[in-house]
Order: structure tokens, then C-alpha cells, then sequence
């Protein structure tokens, strides 16, 4: 079994598309590199940023191909290995989910991510959580790591302790992404996982670096898209230099603010933009609102802060 070596930070693939409304695979491929060059340890490819449930089964298997694909090449080239892991799964029956995971798995990853909603999607329990989890597994290689998402669309379906121990038990997952956004509820899931192969990930900007002195292996989240530099820096030094982490830790606290305040992943993409991707701002979320000045302007703004603060650390 392929293990999850990497701790740090991971980030959430966006997807890029072209004028025409299709994926733009090669630039794909340039996010990738752009992730690599600012320090990131890890991706999370064919995620919830990915838009997964407003892409093909196509369309997702070839995104995570070309960043597994992408990652192996800066491999292969000297560069230092980054994990990727893998959802993809939107479907409603198991079997269908268990199809997804497949073709995701026959692409290339580290582990396949299940999106905990996907296995309670009515919301009954933990019985019917666990016996979904137990089917599907079972359809799945049994040489591949796996994982767990708490995904807030169409709805955040919590991890349990009961839930956490039969992971635990199984033996087969390795990587948690936690958005459950509660420093003490965390620091109780890491205290269950404390001597396991379970690595706990934190999503949330404002608790991650508590979650990291209680036993975090780092963070995955969307904000990685706009300065995965300090996210791995304070993911590698904050033991080291604890003055300078609680200052990054509060940029980190108020930037990752935006998250709901202006229109990602619209913003991630003019983002990539200033950074030299060329990237068209579209997005087949229909829920998403559309970029506007002051979207902009704080894009803009953070990006120039954060800037200073990679300069001073």
C-alpha cells in the first residue's frame, strides 16, 4: 500500500477552462508547477474546488491524471515528491460512487478521498454511514490508501468518534480533511488518532495553528490557491519560530475571511492570473456570484500583504 508521507500544506485544485467552456487541461498543468514552486507538500485533486459536481466523469478523471501525471514528471526531474490525493465521487448509489473511485484510481493518486456526505446522503446515522463505507471499500483495490472529506455541498456531514475509530480499525485510510472549524473538536479527533497512520489535515484557516500544536499534520484548503508559501512555511516552523507563526497565523486568520466574502473560485483564477497563468474567469458553479471590482480590489490587496509577509519571514 502506497503510503501518505507528506505532512504541511496541501491545496485544492481549481479547474481552469478555455474561452470555448471546455477544461483547459495545460493549464492544469501550470497550476500544478505554480503550487510546486510555492512550497506546497501536497493536492487535493478533483475536489469540491475542482467544481466535481459540475464536471464529467471525463472530465474528472483526466484532471486528476494530469496532476498526478504533472507531479510524478517534477518527480522524475529532480524536484521533491508532493502527495496528491483524490475524490471525484458525486454519484448517489454506491456502486455508481464505486465506479468514480476506480477511474480515478486507475488515473494515478496516493489515496482516494471519500466525501462523507456521499455515504449518508440523507443524513440517518452512523449505522448507515459505516455499512455505505464498508460496501464501497470493498468495491475499491485493496492496495490503495483512502481517506475522508468532510465536504459542506450539498450538505457538511460531521465525522463521528465512532466513525474516526472504525476508520481507525480498518486500517486502510491515512488522510482526514476536517472542516468541522472547532479547535476543541479537533484536538479531540487528533487525540483519537494520536498513534494511528491517520493524518488529520485542518481546512479551517483560523484554528490551524492550534491544530498543528495539538498534533495536525497541516492544512488543505482553498486558501493554498492564494499564498501556499506561508501555508508551508507555518506548517515547517512553527515549533521553530513561534513569534513569527503567531504573526502568520493571524494574517491567515483574517485573509481566510474572504473565503465566504467574495466569489471563489473566481477570485483563486484571477489570482492565478496575477501570478502569470493566464486564466479565464468562468466557472460552471451557478451559484457562484460574479467577479467584481471590490472582489478584485481585495484579491489584489491580499495578495500585495502577503507578499510583505513571505518578505519578512
Amino acid at each position: 500500500m502506497v503510503e501518505i508521507y507528506n505532512k504541511g500544506s496541501y491545496t485544492t485544485m481549481i479547474t481552469p477552462y478555455c474561452s470555448n467552456g471546455e477544461v483547459d487541461y495545460d493549464t492544469v498543468k501550470k497550476y500544478v508547477y505554480w503550487y510546486y514552486e510555492n512550497g506546497c507538500d501536497g493536492i487535493f485533486a478533483v475536489c469540491q474546488s475542482s467544481e466535481i459536481f459540475f464536471l464529467s466523469m471525463e472530465e474528472r478523471v483526466r484532471i486528476n491524471k494530469v496532476v498526478y501525471d504533472t507531479v510524478r514528471e517534477i518527480e522524475r526531474n529532480g524536484g521533491r515528491r508532493m502527495t496528491v490525493v483524490s475524490s471525484g465521487h458525486v454519484s448517489d448509489s454506491i456502486e455508481d460512487q464505486a465506479k468514480e473511485l476506480n477511474m480515478i484510481a486507475q488515473s494515478g493518486t496516493d489515496a482516494l478521498i471519500f466525501i462523507t456526505n456521499r455515504l449518508d446522503i440523507n443524513n440517518e446515522g452512523d449505522d448507515v454511514w459505516i455499512s455505505n463505507a464498508e460496501k464501497l471499500m470493498s468495491m475499491l483495490p485493496e492496495d490503495i490508501c483512502l481517506g475522508v472529506y468532510e465536504c459542506p455541498y450539498p450538505y457538511k456531514r460531521l465525522l463521528t468518534p465512532r466513525i474516526l475509530r472504525w476508520c481507525v480499525q480498518t486500517g486502510r485510510f491515512r488522510f482526514i480533511k476536517d472542516t468541522c472549524c472547532d479547535s476543541e473538536l479537533i484536538k479531540e479527533r487528533i487525540d483519537i488518532l494520536r498513534g494511528t497512520d491517520i493524518l488529520l489535515f485542518n481546512a479551517n484557516c483560523q484554528t490551524l495553528l492550534q491544530s498543528l500544536r495539538d498534533g495536525g499534520a497541516g492544512y488543505c484548503g482553498i486558501m493554498a490557491n492564494y499564498h501556499p508559501a506561508l501555508y508551508a512555511w507555518l506548517c515547517a516552523n512553527y515549533k521553530k519560530e513561534p513569534k513569527k507563526a503567531e504573526l502568520v497565523q493571524s494574517f491567515l486568520c483574517m485573509s481566510g475571511f474572504t473565503e465566504g466574502g467574495i466569489p471563489y473560485p473566481l477570485t483563486a483564477k484571477y489570482h492565478m492570473s496575477l501570478e502569470g497563468i493566464k486564466t479565464n474567469l468562468t466557472t460552471r458553479n451557478p451559484a457562484c456570484k460574479p467577479m467584481t471590482k471590490y472582489a478584485v480590489e481585495c484579491v489584489e490587496q491580499m495578495r500585495r500583504l502577503s507578499r510583505y509577509i513571505e518578505s519578512e519571514i
